[in-house]
């Protein structure tokens, strides 16, 4: 949620910071603008509510001056609605001091107060006006940036990421950070700002990530880094792995199209090099072998669609490790006092590793003795920062809403990662897991080859589809959650993803004649026993005037008596049949969506990275 660029340096600032903007319009946002010092040394300032092309275009009407200092925002509404005067960036001292915020200040309603009452005036509802106001009364006591700022940020509390800027120091940007993304681009001349790469990765792959509770200030030729005190701080280089033509649509219909597409490929960058003579060796895990031998319970902790990953996970984790998993819901988990220690590893997932529910999970789990491994996308990412160790998915950025090829990354760090400690734990010897592993992005583009064009016509005949349902068993079921929650993020239709054992006790009243409901059936060759159980269930269901859309393997001709539609998968081991099946569960929510003339990338009401709780 929110976006936010900061730039400094010889160029056009405003082109800067209307591209980086775009760049980060998949994080989902309701307003947007911008603030610019110009040639002259004047604050020159616009910000409109809805898409970034109603500013463009009010700034192509009516441009502000050129200028080499910026910062800009896209805002989703938090206190206040989507208005103009809502939108960032916020104002103080008299119009020459701009502050853009991302989060929430928990603190704001007696800062407001004690402004008002020295008889402060405010022009919105929101929380980052009171944190402008206060820059501009500290710059008043002392115009010094940077000295100001640092005494504003020790009186706020919640979760942010402040920039600031002032027109009495052009080519000086300064920012914060507490429990919210900020990274630094370093360039020949020019410095950047940005609430993640993709703000900036067109100009330059030399990054800095800043922790919790750091200053920043950046001018084109330096960059330096202190704690809220003031103390330097060393800040942590990288190197961002993808260029920007990887965050580009390329010729695709939309984000979500090519993620899709680009699975086999995220699969396999998440594969390689962490394979070697047939067994899985995840050189991030170096040294913490007896970690992974010392634990006696793992708890895997996310939201939304990483925790459906995580529940493929549980499986694979219990059948090659033998040690007990369970998956929490982040923003329950800390909740309800859980019960862990120093012998429970608590795995982290979040695409975007800034996941708010997710990242005070790790932070709890961790004062609370626990170690933590993070399994996240996003290089420079504050969870993996704060997490013992991190297994990174490679899946390249991910810029539809909706998850796709991440969640099938994050599957696959996860079948890494058990496949890891079983070996670690020497309960595991068989090999022939870590080939089926290393087939999967093979198998994977056979799904997107073969059943594309049939999964898309079924889509498009069902477009009027008011609900759908689906069902499944053992790993199967995580994908039936899964194929519902796509549905349900960018078709707005009522889904349900069902354990299909539970039919009998409730839900199957739900089953009316022409009800669709897509079945994931398991191999009959891993269990008989769960493969008839699952026809028994497509039976019941059949019986009662289901229209039912089976995802079976190639070669299952038990279920043709029984289903409507077939969809066929490549044969593969029961742990990696989630990967294959959720293709054209992906596939189906996308064409159905698309048919009903809807936004495929950007879904109403939601956002791609959730940094407030």
């Amino acid at each position: 949620m929110c976006g936010i660029v900061g730039y400094v340096g010889p160029r056009p600032s405003q082109d800067i910071l209307i591209a980086g903007l775009a760049r980060l319009e998949y994080r989902g946002y309701d307003s947007a603008g911008i603030a610019v010092v110009d040639g002259d040394g004047n604050l020159g300032m616009r910000k409109k509510a809805g898409k970034l092309a109603v500013l463009r275009d009010s700034l192509e009407d009516a441009p502000l001056g050129q200028g080499t200092t910026g910062i800009g925002h896209t805002r989703w509404a938090t206190h206040g609605g989507p208005t103009d005067l809502n939108a960032h960036p916020h104002l103080a001292d008299d119009g020459k001091l701009a502050v853009i915020h991302n989060g929430i200040i928990e603190n704001f309603a007696p800062l407001r107060d004690e402004l008002i009452a020295e008889g402060v005036e405010f022009l919105s509802e929101t929380d980052t006006e009171v944190a402008a106001a206060l820059l501009g009364r500290e710059y008043g006591k002392n115009p010094d940036l940077q000295a100001a700022f640092q005494a504003v940020v020790n009186r706020l509390e919640g979760a942010f990421t402040l920039l600031a800027m002032h027109q009495d120091t052009p080519g000086l940007v300064v920012g914060a950070r507490r429990n919210s993304p900020l990274v630094i681009g370093l360039g020949e001349g020019e410095n950047f700002l940005g609430s993640d790469v993709a703000a900036f990765v067109e100009h330059t792959r030399k990054a800095l990530a800043i922790g919790q509770d750091q200053i920043v200030a950046i001018t084109p030729d330096a960059v330096t880094v202190t704690d809220f005190a003031g103390a330097p701080v060393e800040a942590e280089p990288f190197d961002v792995s993808w260029d920007a033509a990887a965050a580009e649509k390329g010729g695709w219909p939309s984000f979500m199209a090519k993620e899709v597409a680009e699975q086999p490929e995220a699969v396999a960058n998440t594969i390689r090099g962490r394979v070697h003579d047939g067994l899985v060796s995840i050189p991030e895990l170096d040294g913490l072998d007896d970690l992974f031998i010392g634990i006696n319970r793992v708890i895997i902790t996310a939201c939304g669609t990483a925790s459906y990953a995580a529940l493929v996970g549980k499986y694979a984790i219990e059948q090659w490790a033998r040690v007990a998993t369970d998956v929490e819901l982040a923003h329950e988990f800390r909740y309800r006092d859980p019960v862990i220690g120093d012998d429970t590893l608590v795995i982290s997932i979040s695409q975007s590793g800034e996941t708010m529910d997710t990242l005070m999970a790790v932070k709890y789990a961790r004062e609370r003795g626990a170690r933590t491994l993070s399994i996240c996308n996003t290089q420079g990412a504050t969870i993996p920062r704060e997490s013992d160790a991190v297994v990174y998915t490679h899946a390249g950025p991910e810029v539809a809403v909706a998850s796709t090829k991440a969640f099938s990354a994050q599957i696959t760090a996860l079948l890494l990662l058990g496949l890891h400690m079983g070996r670690v734990r020497s309960v595991l010897t068989d090999t022939a897991a870590v080939a089926e592993l290393a087939s999967l992005p093979e198998k994977i583009a056979s799904v997107l080859e073969k059943e594309n064009d049939h999964v898309t016509q079924l889509a498009n005949w069902m477009a009027d589809t008011r609900s759908v349902l689906f069902l499944g068993r053992h790993v199967g079921y995580p994908i039936a959650l899964e194929g519902a929650l796509k549905l349900k993020e960018i078709s707005y239709i009522h889904a349900e993803g069902f354990a299909a054992g539970e039919l009998k006790h409730g839900p199957i009243a739900l089953i009316e004649p022409g009800q669709p409901v897509f079945v994931i059936v398991p191999s009959p060759r891993h269990s008989a026993l769960i493969h008839s159980k699952v026809v028994s269930n497509i039976q019941e269901i059949r019986a009662r005037g289901a229209r039912v859309i089976v995802i079976a393997e190639e070669g299952d001709a038990a279920v043709l008596p029984f289903a409507d539609e077939v969809i066929r998968i490549p044969l593969a081991g029961a742990m990696f049949e989630p990967v294959l099946a959720v293709v054209p569960l992906q596939i189906f929510a996308m064409a159905l969506a698309t048919a009903k003339g809807l936004d495929v990338d950007q879904p109403r009401n939601l956002a791609k990275s959730v940094t407030v709780e």
